[in-house]
């Protein structure tokens, strides 16, 4: 790969070091489907108003205005949901795709809204008879939780409002191997293929093209830069890397093949290659 990193685009940000990525992630997270977003009010401008008159009615203003807003008008505007769609990210969409697995979906759970959940949710929505657009919003979110066309009909649905568990649960160790053997044939059946920044296909691919591109064919829906497909993953450390996870430099992503070895699109050699780990790495990422 080029010392430069001359295949990460224009202005992308670089992937941050561990700690500051992982604070980034779960701040990301932290909203759970079927919570209410708080609206704040925010005033501005009374730094510059006239301090004499606000003195003159200040003992009858602040009566007044402590008595002017109904409770209920203060609850109404905090009842807007979440809504999410393609290329949401976080904890709420780990509740929704285990969600959607309880209704017979087999989807990795990674907390990246990708194709693969966008299609899930579109199946609810065909089987519930409401508008098919992938978007996951109160008629969805209440096909879910009602388990209405259900694909499991013996079971119902629900997205707690709690944290779902790291890497999600429904990947068992069995799958995660045969994955990871999946994303590494796929990734050494892409050798030689040129460099082609922002390419993810057999005649042309960048690094993080090479990872989505290895991933779709495995069946594990990921983002497309590598700044994103680091962040949606699990950080491990080196010594708990498998075939099939991620090595991560700024600006550019290698999946690991086993034995110390990566398979990587490089800029600098120009085509998909297979070696030995490089440099120094700055994470070391699992979708298991």
């Amino acid at each position: 790969m080029a010392l430069n990193n001359s295949h990460r685009a224009l202005g992308r940000a670089r992937t941050p070091l561990l700690p500051a990525r992982r604070a980034a992630a779960g701040a990301g997270g932290a909203a759970v489907l079927g919570s209410v977003l708080l609206g704040t009010a925010f005033t501005g401008g009374a730094a510059h108003a006239n301090d004499l008159a606000l003195m003159e009615d200040s003992s009858s203003s602040q009566s007044t205005s402590a008595e002017q807003v109904p409770a209920a008008d203060t609850t109404s505007t905090e009842t807007s949901v979440e809504t999410l769609r393609r290329g949401d990210s976080g904890a709420s969409v780990e509740q929704l795709q285990s969600a959607l697995n309880d209704r017979g979906a087999d989807l990795p759970v990674t907390g990246f809204f990708g194709s693969m959940t966008e299609d899930a949710v579109q199946d609810v929505q065909s089987s519930a008879g409401i508008a098919v657009d992938g978007v996951v919003g109160s008629d969805t979110r209440a096909a879910l939780e009602g388990g209405s066309g259900s694909v499991d009909s013996g079971s119902e649905a629900t997205i707690s409002t709690t944290s779902a568990p790291a890497g999600g649960a429904s990947v068992s160790t069995a799958s995660t191997s045969t994955s990871g053997s999946a994303i590494v044939d796929t990734a050494r059946t892409a050798l030689g293929t040129p460099y082609s920044w922002g390419s993810s296909s057999l005649s042309g691919m960048d690094c993080s093209g090479l990872v989505a591109y290895a991933y779709g064919q495995a069946g594990i829906d990921v983002p497309r830069t590598s700044s994103q497909q680091a962040a949606a993953g699990t950080s491990i450390s080196q010594s708990e890397l498998q075939p099939g996870d991620l090595v991560v430099w700024p600006g550019h992503i290698a999946i690991y093949s086993g034995d110390g070895k990566i398979i990587d699109a490089s800029g600098s050699k120009q085509q998909v290659v297979e070696r030995e780990i490089w440099g120094n790495p700055t994470d070391f990422v699992t979708y298991r």
